[in-house]
């Protein structure tokens, strides 16, 4: 005969499951957990509408599940609590778009970027002609104008430092889509094409270049890749010297792939910002606030008084970091939004 628990410890167990059940629906109720909830790159399920009609109240239910499910009680706490336990117990990933690398560096996983780390799905002829024909159009375009132009790929932070990935992550391609790209454009184009990644593969060793805890280059990363493009334009001098920032650090909470895996507040970083030592001239962007809000300029728009009418663009999120430093050369620079990975934006 199986051994029977004693009637108080049964007691016991059955309360503490009925308020582990009872609780989180409690403390929602009653607006006790007045924590923000973790960052997850989505908006949150709305409060049901009350039904008025036979399609909404067969609409009811799984609306009413998906908002609890979004902001039951302790929701945050726990979801906080669950992803620290399996980074710091297990050293596993709370999140599918997040790689853990060593030495405390994440890696981006999602969008494709898995695939891309990998080599696992090449370009084909189609889309490097696509890429081709769409830059080549556009440098003719700007040419005929009197607009200098050159096209340039931001690498991934794992493309600078492949050698901070976990040892399980193997290529199975023979090279990347950036090099197929970059070998096509030169082969089949008159585009000008600019390879960041040999500059930044030199300057890292004397500095850390892009940000452990997010997908981003650092201001020092971005002061390589303005200095390589300024140099490659050709129509604007050198470039501003380094000499005239300061090189400052400072610890910061973990930055977006810590909030993917929310995680912010357990892990930190050391930033390594650059602070100009003239005021600098860029026109910061109107943060959007709320749910819906929107930008008043270009997330990257920046004017300084030159006469100077060439405009560079750079996709937003490495733009951020590279346009303060472009005004002093040009009087305007614009920011567009991410390409895809297999095709530009204008044509796809």
């Amino acid at each position: 005969m199986p051994p029977r628990l004693h009637p108080a410890w049964a007691t016991t167990l059955v309360i503490a499951f009925l308020a582990a059940l009872a609780t989180p629906g409690a403390v929602m109720l009653a607006r006790l957990d007045a924590e923000l909830p973790p960052a997850e790159n989505r908006e949150l399920a709305p409060p049901p509408a009350w039904p008025v009609s036979g399609a909404a109240v067969r609409a009811f239910p799984a609306a009413a599940s998906q908002y609890f499910e979004d902001h039951f009680g302790l929701r945050a706490r726990l979801v906080r609590w669950q992803a620290e336990l399996r980074l710091r117990a297990l050293r596993v990933s709370a999140s599918p778009d997040v790689i853990l690398g060593r030495h405390g560096w994440l890696f981006y996983a999602g969008d494709g970027a898995s695939e891309d780390i990998a080599s696992e799905v090449p370009f084909t002829h189609d889309e490097l002609e696509v890429w081709r024909s769409t830059l080549q159009h556009t440098y003719d375009w700007l040419r005929a104008r009197g607009i200098a132009y050159v096209f340039v790929l931001a690498p991934d932070k794992h493309e600078v430092y492949g050698e901070e990935l976990p040892a399980s992550l193997h290529r199975v391609g023979p090279e990347t889509r950036t090099d197929s790209l970059m070998r096509y454009l030169r082969a089949h184009s008159t585009v000008p094409v600019l390879d960041l990644r040999p500059a930044l593969q030199a300057a890292k060793a004397d500095e850390r270049l892009y940000h452990r805890t997010d997908t981003h280059w650092n201001d020092r990363g971005a002061y390589v890749a303005y200095a390589a493009i300024v140099r490659a334009l050709g129509v604007a001098g050198e470039p501003a010297p380094r000499a005239s920032f300061d090189a400052t650090a400072e610890t910061v909470p973990g930055l977006d792939l810590a909030r993917m895996l929310g995680v912010t507040g357990a892990l930190s970083e050391e930033d390594l910002p650059l602070r100009p030592r003239t005021p600098r001239r860029a026109i910061p962007p109107v943060r959007p606030v709320g749910p819906g809000a929107r930008a008043t300029r270009p997330a990257s728009a920046a004017t300084s008084p030159m006469p100077t009418a060439s405009r560079p663009s750079a996709t937003r999120s490495t733009a951020s970091a590279t346009t303060p430093r472009i005004p002093a050369r040009w009087r305007r620079t614009g920011a567009a939004s991410r390409p895809s990975r297999r095709c530009p934006a204008t044509s796809c």
